[in-house]
């Protein structure tokens, strides 16, 4: 389960860097839940050129989370949201 909401925080990052292609698989998988052997009947290819797919598309997520790391500079940013008094942190959440 914590991969799945992993891969949802960085697709939700960096979706728009992936091609339309990896886009519709990973959202395929991810979104509307669907087996390897119904993607690959809706894409005409077999089960495992989907799990190959889906393979590319999370190693360009995590390549692009460990160069750009805006995943972890939101996680941080939050978290020092959190130690802030509540007047201050009510202010930056409007704001982000």
């Amino acid at each position: 389960m914590e991969d799945v909401v992993y891969y949802n925080e960085l697709y939700d990052i960096y979706g728009e860097l992936l091609t339309e292609k990896q886009k519709n698989y990973f959202e395929d998988y991810y979104f509307n839940n669907l087996s390897f052997s119904e993607m690959a009947d809706n894409y005409d290819v077999s089960r495992n050129a989907v799990f190959k797919q889906l393979h590319i598309v999370k190693d360009k997520l995590d390549e692009y989370e460990s160069i750009l790391k805006l995943r972890y500079k939101k996680n941080k940013i939050h978290d020092i949201i959190k130690t802030l008094p509540d007047k201050i942190k009510e202010e930056i959440e409007e704001v982000l």
